[in-house]
């Protein structure tokens, strides 16, 4: 696939480019296991008197359960999410089109409560399709999602499990997350009961605390799922990366190093050792970043986890779109949990309405 991305230096492509990675992981690799991991990315485009406008849906789900079971609860969660998503964004608004002409969002359904509510009916869809089929095969399935719709020059998302999104900025040489994970070590961070370096390598870094599934016990029909949705703009100059754990929490050491850590008093210099080792959201975006296109990136960073051990299955999404406004001065936090400025809340939903 053509996904040149210019990075730091050149021009930029003229289209949307986006890459999609998925590997076993080299532990897995090894002792003959499955890839668990899905990942999808579905370009749309609607033509309105002779003009085309633009945007793309992408989800990837991280599976586990008993035989093959995670592979499909991720499988079910990725189709059923995109198939409810782009029959959501795709009606027709009781909008007359005449009054979209200029709207860089036209004519999708592009307000951001509509679209994180589309999303999170989307997740909770899944969530039903995954237990009728535990319920069906007396099985226990779970998968993690993340899913969102780009719209104009808004990304919309939505989210349940440790799978995660960021925006890397090229011009502003950063990487945002977008999202938090609902797992133990998350907790113990925000708790305030371990350090960023020893969430890195933490034991307890596998374990979540939420995610789509279950046994099959529940109730498909009236089962819920905690959805956390937001929406935050994108600019001509950002990456967006959607990525399963097995980016994060590749290396099979982390016991050992964690250990270690913890017993050098948490020095300075043993925190390097660890940073080291491991992948840090730095070193993400450094590879990212400095890659000659999006599909080098995406591959760099499945060696990259693969190096440190490959702990676990990987799948990545990277996706940029060099049709969209450019990078302000100035631009809002994007930043989970940070509100928007006033003029950035008025951008993103008085227009919008």
């Amino acid at each position: 696939m053509a996904t040149k991305y210019a990075g730091r230096e050149g021009t930029q492509p003229p289209t949307m480019t986006y890459a999609v990675e998925s590997d076993i992981g080299a532990t897995k690799r090894q002792s003959g296991g499955v890839n668990e991991d899905s990942a999808g990315v579905v370009p749309l485009t609607l033509t309105v008197d002779g003009t085309d406008h633009t945007a793309e849906i992408v989800v990837v789900a991280d599976g586990a359960g008993g035989h093959d079971a995670g592979e499909v609860a991720s499988y079910l969660a990725v189709n059923r999410v995109v198939e409810r998503l782009v029959e959501a964004v795709t009606t027709p608004t009781a909008h007359d089109l005449s009054s979209l002409e200029g709207r860089i969002d036209a004519p999708f359904r592009a307000t951001p409560a509509e679209v994180e509510e589309a999303i999170e009916a989307a997740i909770e869809a899944a969530n039903e399709d995954i237990l009728s089929f535990c319920a069906e095969e007396r099985t226990e399935a779970h998968t993690t999602v993340v899913a969102g719709v780009r719209i104009g020059g808004r990304l919309h998302y939505g989210w349940v499990g440790d799978s995660r999104a960021y925006v890397l900025n090229a011009i502003r040489d950063e990487i945002v997350p977008l999202t938090t994970d609902h797992a133990v070590v998350q907790r113990l961070r925000d708790a305030g009961e371990i350090d960023d370096v020893e969430a890195l390598v933490h034991p307890r870094g596998n374990e979540i605390t939420r995610a789509l599934g279950g046994s099959g016990q529940q109730d498909p029909e009236t089962a819920t799922v905690g959805v956390e949705t937001a929406t935050v703009p994108l600019y001509r100059e950002d990456v967006l990366l959607v990525t399963s754990d097995g980016l994060l929490d590749a290396q099979t050491e982390a016991a050992k190093l964690y250990e270690w850590y913890v017993d050098a008093g948490r020095d300075d210099e043993m925190a390097a050792v660890v940073r080291d080792r491991s992948v840090t959201d730095d070193e993400i975006r450094e590879c990212v970043l400095s890659a000659p296109s999006l599909e080098d990136a995406a591959a760099d960073l499945v060696s990259m986890a693969n190096e440190r051990g490959g702990k676990d299955n990987l799948s990545t999404i990277l996706l940029h779109d060099a049709t969209l406004p450019e990078t302000p001065d100035d631009p809002p936090s994007r930043t989970i949990g940070a509100e928007p400025a006033v003029e950035d809340r008025e951008t993103l939903v008085g227009s919008g309405n």
